[in-house]
C-alpha cells in the first residue's frame, strides 16, 4: 500500500459485484445488514480499495440511522478515507457530514456525543472541525463526565493542530476553568494534560497552588502531575527544583504503584544526592515485594540495576531488601536478583547475604519448590560466587553444600563438587574437614561426573596417614568384594534353553552401602555376597544400586581410570605418611588388586562393551607406576597436578578481574564523534579547508580515522597542497 493505514486486515481484494451488493446492502432497511456493509466496507478501504461511489450512499442511507454500532462503523469509516484531493484541498463531499456531526455533537445519547467527540480527536482538517468548535465547547458544560471528558480531549487535540490557536484562541482559558471546577477523575487529567502540553505555564502554576492537595488527587492526575514534573525540571529549567522533590517525596505514599514507579524514576532524573537515590532504591524494592506479576518484576529489577551502575555505594544498602525477591516462583526472576546481589557484595554485607541464601538452599530440601532442582543450583552457583569473593564466609556453608553431591539434579552436584574442589585450594584452613566430610558422604553420589571430581580432590588433598587410609578404606566400601565377577572351575553344563542362568550363577556383587531401614535408623547387618542378575550389569542398574561399583559395571570406564589414578596417588603419598612398610606394601597390593580386577572385567565378555583403549592404557601405567616408581615420577603425580590447578584458579581469576575492569572503564569517546586535528589549528589553515578534511574524514570508519591520525602527526607537509588533492588524498586512504 502507498497510502498509510491505521489499521491493516487481511481481506480479500474486492470487485465492482462487490461494491454493488455493500451499496444494495446500505440502501435496504435491514440493520444487521447495514452492519455487516459497512464492515466489508471498512476492511476493502483499509486494504488500499478506493470504493468512491459508495461515500454518497453512507450520507444518505447510512447517517441518519441511531443504531450505536452503525454509528461507530461511521466514523471508522469516516476516520480513514481521503478526505483531500491531489492538490491537498478538502473535498466538497466532506462538508456534507459536517451537519451530521454537529446533531450528534447536541445529541440527547450520551454514548453518541461522547463517540462523536472522540473522533473529533483524530481529524486533522480545520475546514471540517471549524464549524464544530461551538458545539465542542458546549460540551465542556455537559452534565455526564463521559461527555466532558471527551470534550476536553477534543480541544486539546485540535488547538495542538498547525492552526489550532486560530480555532480555538482562548482553549487554555477555558480548559483551566474547567479544571478549576471538574470532579471527575479522567476529566481533571485531560484537562492537566491539555495544559501540559499547551499552557505549561499554567499547569505549573496550578500544580504549585495545590501542592498541599497533591496527596488527595485521583492517581490519574497524579500521574501527570509527575510528568509534567520532569518536562519542566529539565536543564536549563531547574529553578525549582526543591519545590518539585518535595511534591515527588509527598507522592511516595501513594496508594497506587504506578504512581510510586513513575516517582521513584522522577526522583533519580531530579537528583543524583545519596537521599534520593535511596529513595528511589527503596521505593522499587516496595514494589518488587509487593507485586505479583513477573513481567512487573522484571522491569523493577532492570531499573534496581540501572541504579547499581551509576550509584554503587547507595546499592548496598538495600541489598536485602532485594534478596526478598526471591520469594517469587519465576527462575528469571531470582536469577536476575541473584546477578544484580552478587555485584552489590561488600565485606560489611557478604555474611548476611550468604546467611541468607543458606536458608533458600535448606528451602529447596522440602520438594515443595517447583524446579527446586533448578533454584538450587542457581543458589549454589552464586554462593561459590561470594566465596571466592570473600573466602572467610566458606567455612558456613561449604558442609551444608556437601550434602548435595548426591542431588539428582546432575547440573546441580556439579556446581557443588567444582565449589568444594576450588574453595579446598584457596582455603587450606577447611581441608582437614572438608576431606573428612567429602569421605564420610562419598557413597552418596550418583552422577559419574561427581564421582570423577571428588575422587580427584581425595587424591589430591589427602595428606596426612589417617586422611590417606580412610580415603583409601572409603573406595575400596564403594568398589565393594573383589574381583567384580568370578568363573566357576567346575565344568560348566548348561542347558541350551537356558543359557543366560550361567552368567546370573557366576556373577557375584557386594555392596557396603549403609542400609536404611523403614523408621530411618541403619541396618545392623549386610549381606555381604548377593547374586545379581543380568540387568546388574547394565546401565539400567543404576536406578537400584548408585554407588561407584554399580557405575564401573554399567561400562563407565573413565571413572574406573579416575579410580585407579587416586589409588596411585594415595599408595604413592602413604609411602611417604606410613612408617611401616608392611603396611605400605598392603595398600599397594590392594590398589594393584583393584587394578587388575577393573582389567579383567573391561577385557571379559559379560559387559555389553569392553573397556576402550584410553582407560586400558592408564590403568596399565598405574599398575607398572606402583611396581616401579621413580622420584621424577613420585614428584609429578604429588606435586605438578596441584600446581597445575592452582595455576588454573590463578588464571581464572586474573581474567574476571580483567572483566570487570574492563566493564568499570568509562568510554571517554564514541567510534562515530569527531577528530579534533590541533596540527592543522596550529597551522592556522582556513576554516573552510578544516570543514572539508574534517567532512571526509567523518565518512571514513574508525580506524581508518586513528590511522589518519597518526599520520598528520608524522607527516603534515600533505595538507600544505592545494583543497582538491587533500580531500582526494583523505578519500583514497
Amino acid at each position: 500500500m502507498d497510502k498509510p493505514s491505521t489499521l491493516l486486515v487481511h481481506f480479500d481484494k474486492g470487485s465492482a459485484a462487490m461494491a454493488n451488493e455493500i451499496k444494495a446492502d446500505l440502501e435496504g432497511s435491514d440493520v444487521a445488514a447495514k452492519v455487516e456493509a459497512m464492515k466489508r466496507a471498512v476492511m476493502l478501504l483499509l486494504n488500499g480499495e478506493t470504493l468512491p461511489t459508495l461515500f454518497i450512499t453512507i450520507v444518505r442511507y447510512v447517517l441518519p440511522s441511531e443504531d450505536h454500532t452503525i454509528q461507530k462503523l461511521l466514523l471508522l469509516y469516516l476516520e480513514i478515507i481521503d478526505k483531500r484531493d491531489a492538490a491537498g484541498r478538502v473535498l466538497p463531499e466532506m462538508i456534507l457530514i459536517c451537519q451530521n456531526l454537529r446533531n450528534n455533537l447536541q445529541h440527547p445519547n450520551e454514548y453518541i456525543r461522547g463517540v462523536t467527540l472522540r473522533f473529533l480527536c483524530r481529524l486533522s482538517e480545520p475546514e471540517v472541525l471549524e464549524p464544530l468548535v461551538p458545539s465542542i465547547l458546549e460540551n465542556l458544560e455537559h452534565r455526564h463526565h463521559f461527555i466532558r471528558r471527551h470534550a476536553l480531549s477534543a480541544i486539546s487535540a485540535i488547538y495542538r493542530l498547525p492552526q489550532g490557536d486560530q480555532l480555538i484562541p482562548d482553549a487554555p482559558e477555558l480548559v483551566e476553568r474547567a479544571l478549576a471546577s471538574e470532579q471527575d477523575a479522567s476529566a481533571r487529567r485531560n484537562a492537566f494534560v491539555m495544559l501540559c502540553l499547551c499552557g505549561t505555564e499554567r499547569a505549573v502554576a496550578y500544580l504549585l497552588s495545590n501542592a498541599e492537595r497533591v496527596m488527595e488527587w485521583p492517581d490519574l492526575l497524579q500521574m501527570a502531575a509527575v510528568d509534567l514534573i520532569r518536562k519542566v525540571c529539565r536543564p536549563p529549567n531547574r529553578a525549582d527544583k526543591g519545590r518539585y522533590i518535595k511534591i515527588i517525596f509527598s507522592l511516595r505514599s501513594s496508594p497506587s504503584t504506578a504512581v510510586l514507579y513513575e516517582c521513584a524514576g522522577a526522583i533519580v532524573s531530579l537528583s543524583s544526592a545519596p537521599t534520593a537515590v535511596r529513595a528511589a532504591a527503596e521505593t522499587y524494592c516496595q514494589l518488587l515485594s509487593s507485586q505479583s506479576d513477573n513481567n512487573v518484576r522484571l522491569i523493577l529489577l532492570d531499573r534496581l540495576n540501572e541504579l547499581h551502575t551509576s550509584h554503587r555505594d547507595v546499592m548496598v544498602d538495600v541489598v536485602m531488601d532485594v534478596l526478598r525477591a526471591l520469594a517469587s516462583p519465576n527462575l528469571d526472576v531470582k536469577r536476575k536478583v541473584l546477578d544484580l546481589v552478587l555485584d552489590l557484595l561488600t565485606p560489611r554485607n557478604v555474611e548476611e547475604v550468604v546467611l541468607y541464601l543458606k536458608k533458600e538452599v535448606v528451602k529447596t530440601q522440602s520438594g515443595e519448590l517447583e524446579k527446586g532442582g533448578e533454584y538450587r543450583q542457581m543458589l549454589v552457583q552464586a554462593i561459590h560466587a561470594c566465596a571466592v569473593e570473600y573466602p572467610e564466609v566458606a567455612g558456613s556453608v561449604v558442609h551444608l553444600l556437601m550434602d548435595f553431591l548426591g542431588d539428582t539434579n546432575v547440573a546441580a552436584a556439579v556446581d557443588v563438587v567444582l565449589f568444594v574442589r576450588e574453595i579446598i585450594e584457596t582455603n587450606p584452613k577447611l581441608r582437614v574437614s572438608m576431606i573428612q566430610r567429602l569421605s564420610d558422604t562419598f557413597y552418596q553420589i550418583r552422577a559419574s561426573r561427581v564421582c570423577s571430581i571428588a575422587l580427584w580432590i581425595l587424591g589430591e588433598y589427602s595428606l596426612s596417614l589417617s586422611e590417606v587410609e580412610s580415603a583409601i578404606a572409603t573406595i575400596k566400601q564403594c568398589l565393594g568384594d573383589l574381583p567384580f565377577f568370578t568363573i566357576s572351575e567346575e565344568g560348566e553344563t548348561t542347558d541350551s534353553s537356558k543359557p543366560a542362568q550361567l552368567v546370573v550363577n557366576s556373577v557375584t556383587v557386594s555392596s557396603r552401602r549403609p542400609v536404611v531401614l523403614a523408621d530411618g535408623t541403619y541396618a545392623t547387618q549386610s549381606a555381604a555376597t548377593e547374586a545379581i542378575s543380568t540387568p546388574s550389569v547394565t546401565p539400567g542398574s543404576l536406578a537400584l544400586t548408585l554407588n561407584l561399583r554399580s557405575l564401573i559395571l554399567s561400562g563407565d570406564f573413565f571413572l574406573a581410570a579416575v579410580v585407579a589414578c587416586t589409588l596411585t596417588k594415595l599408595v604413592l603419598r602413604l609411602e611417604e605418611v606410613q612408617p611401616s612398610k608392611v603396611e605400605a606394601n598392603k595398600a599397594c597390593t590392594g590398589a594393584l588388586l583393584v587394578m587388575t580386577s577393573i582389567l579383567q572385567l573391561g577385557l571379559s565378555s559379560y559387559l555389553p562393551q569392553p573397556i576402550d583403549n584410553d582407560s586400558y592404557d592408564r590403568i596399565v601405567l598405574c599398575v607398572r607406576l606402583l611396581c616401579n616408581t621413580g622420584d621424577d615420577v613420585r614428584r609429578i603425580w604429588l606435586q605438578s597436578c596441584r600446581q597445575s590447578f592452582a595455576k588454573m584458579l590463578a588464571e581464572k581469576q586474573f581474567r574476571e578481574t580483567e572483566e570487570m575492569r574492563a566493564k568499570a572503564q568509562i568510554s571517554h569517546a564514541q567510534p562515530d564523534d569527531l577528530i579534533d586535528f590541533y596540527h592543522l589549528k596550529s597551522r592556522k589553515v582556513s576554516k573552510n579547508y578544516l570543514s572539508v578534511v574534517a567532512f571526509a574524514l567523518w565518512k571514513l570508519p574508525h580506524f581508518l580515522w586513528l590511522m589518519l591520525n597518526w599520520q598528520l602527526a608524522l607527516q603534515p607537509f600533505y595538507f600544505q597542497a592545494s583543497n582538491s588533492k587533500c580531500i582526494t588524498w583523505c578519500l583514497a586512504s
